[in-house]
């Protein structure tokens, strides 16, 4: 079982051809192995108000039903909300068929803001995927995007939620990610991104452990496998990387249980 734990589906208004998109994701998928999509629907403008995403997962769950078994959704919420975004939550994961949760840019991920939604994962035992990336300078377009420090910061706090380091490969500095997280054991990070580096999967196994590495595309599908087929590291390595630690998280919910 191969598992992507990181891809989008297109918001329906911003993309017309939303449907041909989709199709189009499932095709690649059939073309390039990958036997599932953890996907989210994001807003094209942020912060998402409370009806934007409340749109976006009532998308990702009608998905979910029109690919069975192909398309898994995470609920997407903006934490500003506050008990909105966690009735939203626990709508979308209870009733809504959902896996999972999407925070993006709105708030860095340490902020005491998004600990109720953490919990809320906690309790429910389902993952939360964090938009991250860590550069050298501002980023005035995402002036509150995560880091995979912030990220070991919310661990240190929450060490029993299961948190996903989004795209390590998404831009940014890799190396510095990796490191960041090294005390941080219960941290997941993705290999998505179409940054496909020398060195940077060899490097996360080195440092971090193959069951700590989940793989994802984020759209960048030839590039997502391609990195992880060229990727000098053990069978068994690429087998946990490619779908049994995603598969792990999944199961955690189903036993009441998280990792």
């Amino acid at each position: 079982m191969v598992i992507s734990c990181h891809e989008h589906l297109k918001h329906r208004r911003a993309s017309p051809d939303w449907q041909e998109d989709d199709r189009l994701l499932i095709e690649a998928a059939d073309k390039l192995g990958i036997d599932q999509l953890c996907c989210s629907i994001l807003t094209p403008q942020r912060p998402a108000t409370l009806e934007g995403f409340r749109e976006c997962n009532q998308w990702m769950a009608d998905a979910v039903k029109r690919f069975p078994g192909r398309v898994l959704g995470y609920c997407y919420v903006n934490p500003g909300h506050y008990r909105e975004a966690l009735d939203e939550v626990r709508r979308c994961i209870e009733d809504g068929g959902l896996m999972g949760i999407k925070l993006y840019n709105e708030y860095r991920c340490h902020e005491p803001v998004v600990y109720p939604v953490v919990e809320l994962a906690i309790e429910l035992g389902v993952p939360i995927l964090q938009h991250a990336g860590h550069g050298h300078y501002p980023d005035d377009r995402q002036p509150r995007k995560s880091d995979g420090g912030m990220l070991a910061d919310l661990a240190e706090r929450y060490p029993e939620a299961m948190l996903i380091c989004g795209h390590v490969g998404g831009g940014g500095d890799w190396e510095w990610t990796i490191k960041a997280l090294r005390r941080a054991p219960s941290v997941y990070l993705d290999t998505s991104g179409s940054v496909a580096d020398e060195g940077m999967i060899e490097m996360a196994v080195r440092v971090l452990g193959a069951e700590r590495l989940l793989f994802g595309c984020d759209m960048s599908m030839t590039a997502g496998v391609g990195k992880m087929r060229g990727a000098n590291i053990s069978e068994r390595a690429r087998r946990l990387i490619m779908g049994e630690n995603m598969q792990k998280i999944l199961a955690a919910r189903k036993q009441g249980a998280t990792c």
